[in-house]
């Protein structure tokens, strides 16, 4: 992974940096490991997330066809 520092604004790399592994799922990764998970315990985390992505696709697919309301933006402050 790469991030590049443009006139020496080290902060802007940071946030860039700190976006991308956020985005490859790198902090979440780290989380999981700090601790040892039972496997019986992992199992049940895996079919729960399954769960919540399926559940997050079907409902885009009803947004996507009109059959649910598409979600309210939050207005520019």
């Amino acid at each position: 992974m790469q991030v590049l520092v443009r006139d020496n604004n080290v902060d802007q790399a940071l946030r860039v940096l700190k976006k991308k592994l956020q985005r490859e799922g790198v902090f979440r990764e780290m989380r999981l490991r700090e601790a040892f998970e039972k496997p019986s315990v992992k199992k049940a985390r895996q079919k729960s997330e399954a769960i919540s992505r399926q559940r997050k696709l079907a409902r885009k697919q009803l947004q996507r066809d009109g059959l649910l309301p598409a979600p309210k933006k939050k207005p520019a402050v």
